[in-house]
């Protein structure tokens, strides 16, 4: 099944989306936002369904061709905010670029961290910030969205409870976070809100992509209209959604529409090149002694995108600018 949030007040209203991505039609009373439907997933998926396949038939009451731009983020609003840096290249370039090691026990338990979950850009809109020399960079990634997580869950328990996967530009501000890093109490100012793909699909609408730990596929990022990534995201990480989901869960239970990310997705083979800025100029220090890719100034085009093997858009495309902030 493939979902979308049309653009409508804080939290959207749903909508089913075709296969091709071609046509939708609204979800109605049966889930008003994607929020109510993960809140009731086993009451209302059916019927979701139902429209789904209606749809995808071409044989539904309301259906209506699909404008990207109508969309919001899949889901505006969420609980919790969980991202981690699972694809070991990405860690270990990016440290060893500053002169530091990656933790010891890195490969035992995944490093993860807690950001913004009120709001979440829709795909094109334009990221606005203070100004541009914050460091700005764009990180590809795919995140989990779960339903009730209860406290204790193992990782093999852990993988069935998720419901959808989402498309992520978790942005950076590459300036302020080091110094933050360095304080031992995490991320805060650099890391701004980030912007979510337009379609929400479900693990079995994944096909073979989806194994039960990893969504594979290829990752391809665009900076300034060239490309830097062409990223195999389903190998290169010693964890699996699972594992970060259990990892929190130790503590704590998450509620429905908590969304989880294994991090900026990165391959060893350094051919398939990066899914951020950071990684490129980590890469760029260790083999030749200096940085010289620029981070984003206002006005650059990021754009990411996630292709199944026949080339097929999975969730639809992050394409945005970044401007100065209205005063």
């Amino acid at each position: 099944m493939k979902l979308a949030s049309l653009r409508s007040g804080r939290d959207g209203a749903l909508a089913v989306v075709s296969r091709d991505l071609g046509k939708a039609v609204k979800a109605g009373a049966a889930a008003p936002t994607m929020q109510y439907a993960l809140d009731n997933w086993a009451q209302v998926s059916p019927a979701l369904q139902r429209l789904y396949d209606q749809l995808n038939a071409g044989d539904v009451e309301g259906q209506f061709p699909l404008d990207l731009d109508t969309l919001a983020a899949p889901l505006p609003r969420a609980y919790q905010f969980l991202d981690g840096a699972a694809y070991a290249s990405h860690i270990k370039r990016n440290r060893a670029a500053r002169g530091e090691a990656i933790p010891d026990d890195f490969y035992e338990k995944p490093l993860v961290y807690q950001g913004i979950s009120h709001g979440f850009m829709a795909w094109n809109e334009t990221v606005k910030l203070p100004s541009d020399d914050l460091g700005i960079d764009f990180e590809a990634e795919i995140f989990a969205v779960t339903d009730d997580v209860p406290v204790g869950v193992d990782r093999e328990d852990a993988s069935r409870h998720i419901k959808l996967f989402v498309l992520m530009n978790d942005i950076s501000l590459r300036s302020l976070i080091p110094a933050e890093l360095k304080r031992t109490f995490g991320f805060l100012t650099g890391k701004p809100a980030s912007s979510m793909g337009p379609i929400a699909v479900t693990p079995d609408e994944l096909g073979d992509l989806w194994d039960g730990k990893l969504v594979a596929g290829t990752m391809k990022c665009w900076v300034r209209g060239k490309q830097v990534g062409n990223i195999e995201t389903g190998i290169d990480t010693p964890f699996h959604y699972g594992d970060l989901i259990a990892h929190v869960a130790q503590t704590r239970p998450f509620e429905p529409g908590s969304l989880v990310g294994l991090g900026t997705v990165s391959n060893e083979d350094e051919s398939a090149g990066c899914g951020c800025i950071g990684e490129i100029r980590a890469l760029e220090t260790l083999n030749s002694g200096a940085a010289t890719t620029p981070l984003l100034r206002f006005g650059d085009e990021v754009r990411i995108e996630h292709f199944d093997r026949e080339g097929n858009s999975v969730f639809g495309r992050i394409q945005q600018t970044f401007a100065a902030l209205d005063h």
